[in-house]
C-alpha cells in the first residue's frame, strides 16, 4: 500500500445511499501500518505497477462505469461521485491502483435520486464473479471475487476492508439492507471482497 495518510481518521461517504442532506459515513483507514500490512519486501512480485483505473465492469450484474479518483473533503470525508449521477463509480485515490499491490477500493451509489445506481445489484455478487478494471496504461486487471458481506455501518470491518495486504486485491463498497427513513440512510453496507486474477492483464 502506498498512499495511507497520517493518523487522522477518515470517513468515506456514500452520499448516493441516503438523503443529500444527511449522509452516512464509512470508515477509512487511520494510520499507517493497518492491520494486516505486509512489509514491502513482501509484495507479490506479480502485481502490476501502479496506474490510474479508467473503468469498471461486472459482467454478472451489468455494472460499467468509467471511474473517477475520488479524494479527500476539508473536512477529511471521502468524495463521492454525484448524487445527480448515480451510476458513476469512483476510486479512491489515497489507496492502491487496481491491481497494484495492498488494497483498492470503488464505491458506487446503490441508488440516487430515487433511480437505481451503478452498484444497485451488487448484493447480487458470489464467489467466483469476475470484476474488470481497465487501466490508463492499458491493461486490465481482473478479479474473482472471494466473499461478499452484508455489514451494520456501525461494525464495519476497517481492517479487513483496508489493512494492506501482499498481493493485489479489491474491495467494492456501497450501502444496503434496510432504509432508516429517520435517519435518512441504509443501516448496512454492502461489500465485496475480490482477488486479482495474475497473468491475465
Amino acid at each position: 500500500m502506498r498512499k495511507w495518510l497520517g493518523s487522522a481518521v477518515l470517513l468515506l461517504v456514500l452520499a448516493g445511499c441516503s438523503s443529500p442532506d444527511n449522509p452516512p459515513t464509512v470508515p477509512a483507514p487511520d494510520a499507517p501500518g493497518a492491520a494486516g500490512q505486509a512489509p514491502p519486501a513482501a509484495k507479490n512480485a506479480a502485481a502490476l505497477p501502479a496506474s490510474v483505473p479508467t473503468e469498471i465492469s461486472i459482467p454478472k450484474i451489468g455494472a460499467k462505469s468509467s471511474l473517477i479518483p475520488l479524494g479527500l473533503n476539508a473536512d477529511e470525508t471521502i468524495q463521492v461521485p454525484s448524487v445527480d449521477q448515480p451510476m458513476q463509480a469512483g476510486w479512491y485515490e489515497k489507496a492502491s491502483t487496481p491491481g497494484e499491490a495492498g488494497p483498492a477500493v470503488i464505491l458506487g451509489h446503490v441508488d440516487g435520486h430515487k433511480k437505481p445506481g451503478i452498484f444497485f445489484r451488487l448484493k447480487e455478487m458470489a464467489a467466483g464473479d469476475e470484476v474488470l478494471v481497465s487501466r490508463q496504461d492499458g491493461s486490465t486487471a481482473r478479479f474473482k471475487v472471494t466473499r461478499v458481506e452484508q455489514i451494520s455501518k456501525k461494525d464495519f470491518p476497517t481492517d479487513a476492508v483496508y489493512g494492506d495486504t501482499v498481493s493485489p486485491e479489491l474491495r467494492l463498497i456501497t450501502c444496503g439492507g434496510v432504509f432508516d427513513h429517520t435517519a435518512k440512510s441504509y443501516k448496512d453496507n454492502i461489500i465485496v471482497f475480490a482477488s486479482f486474477v495474475p497473468g491475465q492483464a
